[in-house]
């Protein structure tokens, strides 16, 4: 018996609200454990939609997302869905907003309902993980455009997610900045899907990859 996916979206169909084109016709995904999907596809085709959609953030005009195998039906299931799955935006920016790095990294574990210490303990060992030793204490707004990258992905992290979406994470880096985080990312088993323009960035860092396109996902071979 195949393992039930982490999450799972079948037949979803959406257009903005207001009218226009459909972006997503009957489109089916899901991402199981281990699992490390590479999504790439032209300007304007729904990458960052399709990320919003497995939150509940966007809601479909026909279909369903399920959690575990079982549909979500209310606020109260994607809440609990995104306690276990993380996104991290393309603007790092729009994800930091505590003054310090130990703040910022320690805001989800504690909304989790970690304890103080235990939340200090558990972001510290993040901050190390992304190789930013000695940063718990600088200001996160004075940081280099990879540490602020490097540093919202330490704020999902820490929340130790069962599976993480990550919208264009090397989108403005510098070459140094792009290696690193994917030598994290290459150390790193937790299913995610990551959406790129950046082809060998996916390749280097993905199990394997699909395209949107016309509406749908096509897994290349």
């Amino acid at each position: 018996m195949s393992e039930i996916p982490i999450f799972s979206l079948e037949h979803i169909c959406f257009s903005y609200p207001g009218g226009g084109r459909e972006l997503f016709s009957d489109l089916n995904l899901s991402l199981a454990r281990g699992e490390r999907l590479g999504l790439y596809g032209p300007n304007g085709n729904g990458k960052t939609t399709l990320l919003r959609l497995i939150l509940g953030l966007e809601k479909p005009g026909r279909g369903r997302v399920l959690a575990h195998g079982t549909p979500i039906r209310d606020e109260e299931g994607w809440r609990a869905l995104r306690r276990k799955v993380g996104l991290v935006f393309q603007q790092a920016e729009d994800q930091l907003f505590c003054p310090t790095v130990l703040e910022d990294v320690a805001f989800g574990p504690l909304n989790l309902g970690l304890d103080p210490e235990e939340a200090r303990e558990r972001s510290l060992e993040t901050i190390r993980l992304m190789g930013l030793d000695g940063f718990e204490n600088r200001l996160t707004h004075k940081l280099s455009g990879g540490e602020k990258k490097l540093v919202s992905l330490a704020t999902v992290l820490s929340m130790r997610p069962e599976a993480l979406l990550l919208d264009e994470p090397t989108s403005g880096l510098d070459p140094e900045s792009c290696a690193r985080i994917v030598r994290i990312l290459q150390n790193m088993d937790t299913a995610r899907i990551t959406v790129s323009h950046d082809l060998d960035f996916l390749c280097a860092v993905s199990s394997f990859t699909m395209r949107l396109e016309a509406g749908g996902l096509v897994r290349d071979i």
